[in-house]
């Protein structure tokens, strides 16, 4: 018969006041005075503004196709409204019997944008179909070829025109903002110059301005007969306004690059823009992820400011929707509706963005 020795140390288990959810609670929500302060105000807020607003959204609200004053009487939200307007919003003034050629434009690329997400498809040929996609979103937007009625930039608007504005922006104005930053750090002082003056002076001036000069100040000094689209004004402006912010934003991944790394490529005997393409570039992009993201995500809201030089973009047509007398009072309803939209846009880009930062890991993290 063995005898247990009186030094030995038995393991007990942990306080079930330290496991389970009565741990995590201690350790999070009321880990001090402080925070259960905190929590108990949250908590406080939680439960007077949240049923509320679930009555309001969901179960007071009147969804069939009523007539508005029945609404009127409603004490929860409208959805009515947005049944009867949705065409107008999601698609402006775009004639009413030509509104499939925008759907399909908006379903095309968006599966394009989503087939761009998956790291198999990133080969050369992918630009090519990015090319192919835009041509045939502006020939579906547009017409005038295959039998497509033609119709004016003038009648584009909602969320066809808004992703218009904002895909084309992303893709035109990331490879120049990458121009732009190597060349501020460029040690050839013209070509540093010029790409600080333009940083300097796009930054130092609001989207506003641009968009107001590219609209109603270029056409003065164009010569007589000769006239630029409003739209292509506008998406020019765009394009340079976010290049400028993106390019101090990968600049900002270049510095911070070891010195090391250009070394390294010295004396493998690398000229510069292959030390560039393969070895400086993507470590700095890697870098730059999370800055990037939160410049398109401002470009891509920033979009509703199209609205001042009249382009009918997703916040103006939903705003045209409340010109009608009989549900102009519903403009709760329509905000929130775009507000989900635009959310979801920049949700599905917040995620992505952490989705490759993980996937392209490479130790950087701390």
């Amino acid at each position: 018969m063995s005898v247990p020795n009186s030094g030995e140390k038995t393991e007990l288990p942990p306080p079930k006041t330290q496991v389970g959810v009565i741990g995590w609670l201690r350790a999070n929500l009321f880990n001090g005075w402080f925070n259960t302060l905190l929590t108990l105000i949250a908590g406080y807020i939680l439960i007077s503004t949240v049923p509320p607003l679930i009555d309001w959204l969901f179960l007071d609200a009147v969804w069939g196709m009523v007539d508005p004053e029945v609404c009127k009487q409603a004490e929860g939200a409208c959805w009515t409204f947005i049944r009867e307007k949705y065409r107008l919003i999601l698609f402006g003034t775009y004639p009413f019997n030509e509104q499939w050629r925008p759907l399909v434009g908006v379903l095309l690329l968006l599966t394009v944008v989503g087939f761009s997400c998956n790291r198999r498809f990133w080969h050369p040929w992918l630009g090519a179909v990015w090319l192919a996609t835009l041509l045939i979103y502006l020939m579906l937007l547009g017409g005038g070829v295959l039998g497509l009625t033609p119709v004016r930039t003038e009648l584009w608007g909602g969320l066809p025109l808004t992703l218009l504005l904002a895909v084309v922006g992303i893709v035109v104005a990331f490879p120049l903002s990458i121009l732009l930053a190597l060349g501020r750090r460029s040690n050839m002082p013209i070509v540093k110059s010029i790409c600080i003056g333009y940083i300097e002076l796009v930054r130092g001036v609001p989207l506003i301005t641009l968009l107001f000069m590219a609209s109603f100040m270029l056409p003065l000094f164009m010569p007589t007969g000769v006239s630029i689209d409003a739209l292509l004004r506008a998406q020019v402006a765009i394009i340079i306004f976010v290049s400028s912010y993106l390019a101090e934003v990968i600049r900002g991944g270049l510095q911070a690059l070891p010195k090391g790394q250009y070394e390294g490529a010295e004396s493998l005997g690398l000229t510069y823009w292959q030390t560039q393409r393969k070895i400086i570039l993507p470590q700095a992009l890697k870098i730059s992820i999370p800055p990037i993201v939160n410049t398109y995500l401002g470009m891509f809201k920033d979009t509703s400011l199209v609205a001042i030089v009249s382009l009918t973009d997703l916040l103006l047509a939903t705003r045209q929707a409340f010109a009608d007398p009989e549900w102009r009072s519903f403009f709760v309803e329509g905000y929130v509706f775009i507000a989900i939209i635009y959310w979801c846009f920049c949700f599905f880009m917040s995620k992505y963005s952490q989705h490759l930062e993980r996937v392209l890991d490479t130790g950087h993290k701390r």
